[in-house]
């Protein structure tokens, strides 16, 4: 039973720490004829029109939709998102002041 039980926690654990791998990404395949030897194109937040468009723009040519792969021969065109600004809260903090 123990056994099970680390092998189930590696598990959820290697699942969960693979790089650069986002749950909410969609991936489409790229089929022959697509440029800069693309095979997958990744689309953060999601298979939408516009996102098919800007992966068509980056040279995929799609022939569907896939998992995304972790594989290392697999040349995959991720699409930029737009990172927002980080907001920070400004602290009211009074000067220090030595006497």
């Amino acid at each position: 039973m123990r056994h099970l039980m680390l092998v189930l926690s590696l598990a959820v654990s290697a699942v969960v720490l693979v790089p650069g791998v986002s749950f909410a990404d969609t991936c489409v395949s790229c089929g022959s004829g697509s440029s800069n030897g693309c095979q997958q194109c990744r689309m953060p937040g999601g298979d939408t029109q516009a996102a098919r468009k800007e992966c068509e723009k980056k040279g995929c040519k799609i022939t569907g939709t896939s998992s995304c792969s972790s594989a290392a021969n697999v040349k995959v065109c991720k699409l930029e998102v737009p990172q927002a600004p980080i907001k920070t809260a400004m602290l009211d903090v009074p000067e220090c002041r030595a006497n």
